[in-house]
């Protein structure tokens, strides 16, 4: 049985919210129909001529990339100027090409947080906050009796939390008033007479991206035809998400060592640095791909290192003149780490809904570097 590109890309964006992308940043659907169904999918982290041939033997009608095929318009359709030859060839094969990147950077267990896990940092934080989750508070009246399983019904999709407690609500009691005019069929009353019944006000935090689940499952768990409710905006800080990580090692030890650990961890042949290579170190800020603009927040930061991608030798030196440490491992040594995990996201999310989905991961390896 198939599954519609549309519920696959859904549960993506319970984990990578479209929200949390870079402005500049083109993600989502880029090739292809929300409607096209598909029974297998391709991971990669890069979309190139091998990996889309990849896809073709595989059989596979829809490929999940990090980094997107294209970030400028194409402005015209052919199959013979790079990179519409590429969007020409998808669409002519019949695949299509989803992408979440910038918005899986800036996800909690995303790359970043990836990075972070693999190198066994402790005490890890938002090296840059980008976004912060916007809290509404929900207050719904329920007739007595009702109150448990309205209460359950709005916890069950994410309402309620308060750090590490859940099913955080508070009820009081009173009197609800109301005429059940013509036409109405009330759960409680009589037509054309005012009603005065016991009923409880629920009120609880709800996060902005879990609102519109909450009241569709309050409002299918409520007994009464017309359902009063209110949402009201709250100034309470939610949840922060952002860009790169910083954390402490379980002991400092020289930069040699830390950026053997990098190799050793990522799995890479090759890392470079700048600084002392015996100068210890110990908290370390990090952020995947290509992001030397963040070394002033790893200045601020405090950390001894740095650890990214694609540093150029400006960059270096700007690094260096601060007295930031920089390991560079590469833009794909750094993001590579996200293709199996994201990969077994989805091949979960889709054994969880009973729908029949292959997913697989490219064997190509993208980085374009070779090192002799």
């Amino acid at each position: 049985m198939s599954v519609k590109c549309e519920k696959i890309f859904a549960w993506i964006e319970e984990w990578a919210r479209p929200e949390l992308a870079e402005d500049w940043d083109r993600i989502g659907l880029l090739v292809g129909s929300p409607a096209d169904v598909v029974d297998k999918v391709l991971v990669t982290l890069d979309v190139t001529a091998e990996v889309i041939t990849e896809a073709v033997n595989e059989k596979a009608q829809l490929i999940v990339s990090h980094h997107p095929l294209f970030r400028d318009p194409i402005p015209f359709l052919r199959s013979d100027i790079y990179p519409s030859s590429h969007v020409y060839r998808l669409i002519k094969e019949g695949i299509a090409l989803y992408a979440a990147h910038t918005n899986l950077d800036a996800a909690p267990g995303g790359i970043n947080d990836l990075l972070a896990d693999r190198l066994g940092l402790v005490d890890v934080d938002l090296l840059l906050s980008t976004n912060e989750e916007k809290l509404y508070k929900l207050v719904v009246f329920v007739p007595e009796g009702y109150e448990d399983t309205v209460r359950q019904a709005i916890c069950s999709q994410g309402a309620g939390w308060i750090g590490n407690y859940s099913d955080c609500t508070f009820q009081t009691k009173g009197t609800g008033t109301y005429k059940p005019l013509e036409g109405t069929s009330p759960f409680i009353g009589e037509t054309g007479k005012l009603e005065k019944t016991p009923e409880l006000r629920i009120e609880t935090i709800v996060p902005e991206s879990r609102l519109k689940n909450v009241v569709k499952e309050m409002l299918a768990a409520h007994p009464y035809e017309e359902v009063a409710y209110d949402l009201y905006p709250l100034k309470n800080q939610g949840d922060c998400f952002g860009l790169g990580r910083v954390g402490r090692l379980s002991e400092p030890m020289p930069l040699a060592a830390f950026a053997k650990k990098v190799k050793a961890d990522l799995g890479l042949e090759i890392v470079k640095i700048t600084g002392d290579p015996k100068r210890l170190v110990s908290k370390v800020a990090l952020c995947g791909g290509s992001a030397m603009a963040l070394l002033e927040y790893a200045v601020r930061s405090g950390a001894d290192v740095y650890l990214t991608g694609d540093v150029r030798h400006h960059g270096a030196l700007d690094a260096l003149d601060q007295g930031m440490a920089v390991v560079d491992a590469g833009h794909y040594g750094t993001e590579c780490v996200i293709v199996p995990v994201l990969a077994d996201y989805i091949a979960k999310k889709a054994k969880e809904s009973g729908e029949e989905l292959t997913v697989v991961t490219s064997r190509i390896k993208t980085d374009p570097f070779r090192y002799l």
